[in-house]
């Protein structure tokens, strides 16, 4: 398993507070929003028992969910429902920029 993936569930349990805060605005982009997340540790799990073109395809898969769920928050962010996502960002980019070293 890669070691990225604690990582993960670090930012999953950090950004809780603000899904919960999206939650009552949006539920539509929060349930969006969980989904990317949840996507991104399950693509790494299945990833890491993965083979060949497989492995890099499942990597490939998380880092986009990663940016996605990225993509909810600055969305949520500008339409006012949270404060700034800025406390998570290194964590999203640490994410994405481990799961792009992987897949080259």
């Amino acid at each position: 398993m890669l070691r990225i993936y604690d990582v993960v569930l670090q930012l999953i349990r950090e950004v809780r507070p603000l899904l919960e805060t999206m939650a009552r605005k949006d539920p539509d982009l929060t349930r969006q929003c969980q989904r990317a997340l949840t996507s991104i540790s399950l693509n790494i799990a299945e990833g890491s028992y993965s083979q060949g073109r497989n492995r890099i395809a499942r990597y490939h898969n998380a880092m986009g969910s990663a940016r996605e769920a990225l993509a909810c928050f600055e969305a949520a962010e500008a339409l006012g429902y949270v404060a700034s996502v800025d406390c998570v960002r290194a964590l999203f980019d640490h994410i994405i920029g481990t799961l792009f070293k992987v897949t080259r």
